[in-house]
């Protein structure tokens, strides 16, 4: 009995990982819209932010059986726990990934503003977080998820560095206003991005540990 549970506890973290992973390559498909590079379209990235759904409503409906098959306690509760919450988190990680897509593509029909060079700065640190975080969970480690919270710090810098910049560019000439407001909206996804990793980052001390 122990050993089934073993295997499915294996198998929705697995999932979950695998789901982060998935994110993990929509976020540098997402940059090349962004910055014109004419590697990767839109519909690349929503095709993977497809898989993403797929992959939470199975990983949800294999926690729930798990739930009512083995009726989990303790620290295998809590690995149910954390995938549960952390499905939703990884889902709307998707989800701003593909606005940050959708708003790449708007900003590619006319001349660069600038170069977004905080912006790429951002969505590289959020690559690094996804790994960082993705390889704590998988060793059970703490200080890794620890870290990979603190990432969040710069990407949270860089949001506020890009905000008062286009703040200035708006300010200069009202023709840059509309791009402004797009790029503050990419800032603002990438930000949020960063939050939901934080989120997912916060709960491994928890599952590990059982302190909060």
């Amino acid at each position: 009995m122990r050993e089934a549970l073993e295997q499915d506890l294996n198998k929705v973290l697995d999932g979950a990982l695998e789901m982060l992973s998935t994110v993990e390559k929509m976020l540098p498909l997402a940059a090349s819209v962004l910055n014109d590079q004419g590697r990767a379209t839109l519909d690349d990235v929503k095709a993977l932010d497809r898989e993403v759904d797929a992959q939470e409503t199975r990983i949800e409906a294999e926690c729930l059986r798990l739930i009512a098959l083995h009726q989990p306690v303790a620290r295998d509760l809590r690995l149910i726990a954390l995938v549960l919450k952390s499905l939703t988190d990884i889902e709307r990680m998707g989800d701003y990934t593909v606005h940050v897509a959708e708003d790449g593509e708007q900003l590619s029909r006319a001349p660069a503003l600038k170069k977004y060079v905080n912006l790429s700065r951002m969505l590289e640190r959020l690559q690094e977080m996804a790994v960082a975080l993705r390889e704590a969970i998988a060793s059970r480690d703490v200080a890794g998820a620890d870290a990979a919270h603190l990432m969040d710090d710069e990407v949270d810098d860089l949001y506020e560095q890009v905000q008062r910049e286009l703040v200035t560019y708006m300010l200069e000439d009202p023709r840059n206003i509309s791009k402004s407001l797009i790029l503050m909206r990419v800032g603002r996804s990438l930000e949020r991005i960063g939050d939901h990793m934080e989120n997912v980052a916060e709960r491994v001390q928890y599952w590990v540990t059982g302190q909060r």
